[in-house]
């Protein structure tokens, strides 16, 4: 309530702040709406009366076209009304607009937010009081207790009440904040009411802000973007020590090229294993699938007849012509990647495995087949006009950013607007929910780690052009271990269902920039394990705390 000077407002003097717009708006808002009602209200109504026409399956083909010509006449009538009345209807909406600029903020919000402010002092101070009393009264009890049991006790129901005075306080302050909001939200209520839910962008951009800063928590922010502001003062921090250490820039535009081209294999691998993750799964065979898919590429793509073997016999493609070699490459290393994780998705689908087990399994098999085949030797270079023709440099651009950028577009379309997307993150919020739906639990599983292998037999293919060939069994080691990082920091929960393309993403991009800024450091190579090891810690300690929060 007000009382003398006070600039506290009552619900009652809100309202009789409000009303003179309310009353003005509302009568030029009537006449707006008795415009609409035979032009675009109508208008609209037919359009989905027409719909809902073409949708009803009880209907013949004859009555459809006989109902729709009817709407479609009674709408070119209301198409004329509405723009007989669109002159008259602008006028007014001009009119309740230039209302709202001159008195909404001046008369009415800048009272509210001026009573929120005085509001919450109020508030802290009725808090402070309590608190005082409430330290008051237990030094008070506790000078008349004796007994060890009776003190403890008289110290926890004091630890109570504080607990319940800082809640109300919460709660005072809660509404406050509700109040200060209603009352900036009331004005695009009013326009949304006059202009059919039509913004600016500037009024969008406004309203977003506004719901940012309502919605906003200092300890969920923390949680969500934590990691990252660490990572980027990190990033800061070298790019001002390299300078000083090694007398050249970090950042740079050859330096940001060579991030992202180092980024563009591992992206495959790192939108691979996402899938998976989000079905609370994981995979460690990806380093293998990397060697496997090196050895093979640079086999059918090598510089000559080669000369290493498998299983004893030395392959000679150079009777096919380069392209053919090129393609035939890819289509061998995707075969590949893909028949071991549908394996490894079988056994996971069908028998309950978990994904560390069966994973584990491909990996083994993948690394002794290889190794047993090839002798662990390394197949030397391909065809240097391959490089070229797949990853060509245009103006000193390398173009396999470009297949990183096609594969992050296709699989976000994959996961955001297909249905296999949709159950992908049904089965992977709840399995058992997603079962009863009549969602195939079994067929999501195989299908994300089939398009996981597709993903991994692309990437080291990739890796094969841009390393120049050089396959062996060893390629790829430890490669596994950056993808699923990569995921954890760019937010795919191990919780299942959880996760965005777009954090993916910023997740390679850390971990490649942070690896290839230490390397220009001369960090050794097992610190950067270090360094790696404890960022997938804190990601994941972050991941686990928001899980418990929402639990």
């Amino acid at each position: 309530m007000a009382n003398g000077n006070s600039t506290i407002l009552s619900a009652e003097q809100e309202m009789k702040l409000r009303q003179p717009i309310e009353d003005y708006v509302g009568k030029l808002q009537a006449k707006i709406d008795s415009l609409r009602a035979d032009g675009t209200d109508k208008i609209l109504s037919l359009q989905n009366d027409m719909d809902r026409i073409k949708r009803d399956r009880s209907l013949t083909k004859q009555e459809k076209e006989a109902q729709i010509a009817a709407d479609q006449a009674q709408l070119q009538k209301a198409k004329e009304v509405e723009t007989k009345n669109k002159d008259e209807i602008t006028k007014l909406i001009s009119d309740a607009e230039a209302y709202l600029k001159a008195h909404f903020n001046k008369d009415y919000y800048q009272a509210v937010k001026i009573s929120c402010v005085q509001e919450k002092n109020e508030a802290r101070e009725k808090y402070n009081a309590r608190v005082a009393q409430l330290e008051k009264d237990h030094q008070a009890a506790i000078s008349k207790l004796s007994d060890h049991q009776e003190i403890k006790d008289e110290k926890y129901v004091h630890k109570n009440r504080l607990f319940d005075a800082k809640m109300e306080l919460e709660k005072d302050l809660q509404q406050i904040k509700d109040r200060k909001h209603a009352a900036y939200t009331y004005q695009y209520h009013l326009i949304d009411m006059l202009r059919m839910s039509k913004f600016t962008f500037a009024e969008t951009s406004a309203q977003k802000w506004e719901n940012y800063k309502y919605t906003f928590n200092r300890r969920t922010f923390l949680l969500q973007n934590g990691l990252y502001i660490a990572i980027v003062l990190i990033f800061i921090m070298l790019c001002i020590i390299t300078p000083i250490l090694k007398k050249t820039p970090l950042l740079t535009y050859n330096n940001v090229l060579n991030i992202l081209q180092q980024a563009s294999p591992r992206m495959f691998l790192a939108l691979g294993v996402a899938g998976l993750i989000l079905l609370t799964g994981t995979d460690l065979s990806i380093g293998r699938m990397v060697g496997m898919g090196m050895t093979t590429a640079t086999i059918i793509m090598h510089q000559g007849v080669n000369t290493g073997f498998v299983f004893g016999h030395a392959f000679d493609f150079t009777m096919l012509p380069i392209g053919v070699r090129v393609i035939l490459a890819l289509v061998v290393c995707i075969l590949l990647c893909t028949f071991f994780t549908a394996i490894a998705g079988f056994f996971t689908a069908k028998f309950k495995m978990h994904p560390f087990i069966s994973t584990m399994a491909n990996m083994l098999v993948i690394f002794g087949l290889i190794t047993y085949a090839t002798k662990g030797v390394s197949f030397g270079a391909i065809e240097p006009t391959i490089p070229a023709m797949i990853i060509p440099k245009i103006n000193g651009f390398p173009t396999i950013i470009l297949w990183a950028a096609a594969a992050i577009v296709i699989v976000w379309f994959i996961w955001n607007k297909t249905t296999f997307g949709k159950n992908l993150y049904a089965v992977g919020g709840n399995p058992e929910a997603a079962s009863v739906s009549g969602i195939s639990v079994f067929r999501v599983t195989v299908g994300a780690f089939v398009l996981a292998g597709i993903l991994y037999g692309f990437g080291s293919w990739l890796e094969c052009a841009r390393m120049v060939g050089s396959g062996s069994a060893a390629y790829g080691q430890g490669w596994e271990m950056d993808a699923i990082a990569a995921c954890v920091v760019g937010g795919v929960s191990f919780t299942g269902g959880i996760g965005k393309i777009s954090g993916v993403v910023v997740g390679v991009f850390i971990f490649t920039a942070l690896t290839y800024s230490l390397t220009i450091l001369g960090i050794d190579t097992n610190l950067q394990f270090v360094f790696s090891g404890i960022i997938i810690l804190v990601a994941v300690t972050l991941d686990c705390l928001k899980y418990v929060q929402k639990k």
